[in-house]
């Protein structure tokens, strides 16, 4: 009997752990069925009235997350504080190059 009693509580066990499963996976469909209504639903309103479908894009500037990211961490400074102005350099275009010699061939 009590060799029952373990079996069926495992069976039971694996039983509740597919059903959490398997209302996850259906509760993930649905809002991706969700968003994907909404995406046509918002292309069709666009065709309808002329416009250019736009698609839906998350921006991120590279840039300033680095920035963010590796501002003020060096020793002695804070977060707080603000960062220095850069100081303009004048810009001279090179032309003529000095430094290479042509490959025999």
């Amino acid at each position: 009997m009590n060799n029952f009693v373990k079996l069926l509580a495992a069976w039971v066990f694996r039983l509740s752990l597919l059903a959490a499963a398997l209302i996850f996976m259906a509760g993930l469909l649905f809002v991706a069925a969700l968003l994907l209504a909404l995406w046509l639903l918002r292309a069709l309103w666009a065709k309808l009235t002329g416009q250019p479908v736009q698609p839906w894009v998350f921006k991120m500037y590279r840039a300033d997350l680095w920035q963010r990211a590796y501002r003020g961490t060096s020793p002695g400074t804070s977060r707080s504080q603000t960062p220095m102005d850069v100081i303009d350099a004048e810009v001279t275009e090179v032309t003529e190059v000095t430094d290479v010699s042509e490959k025999p061939r």
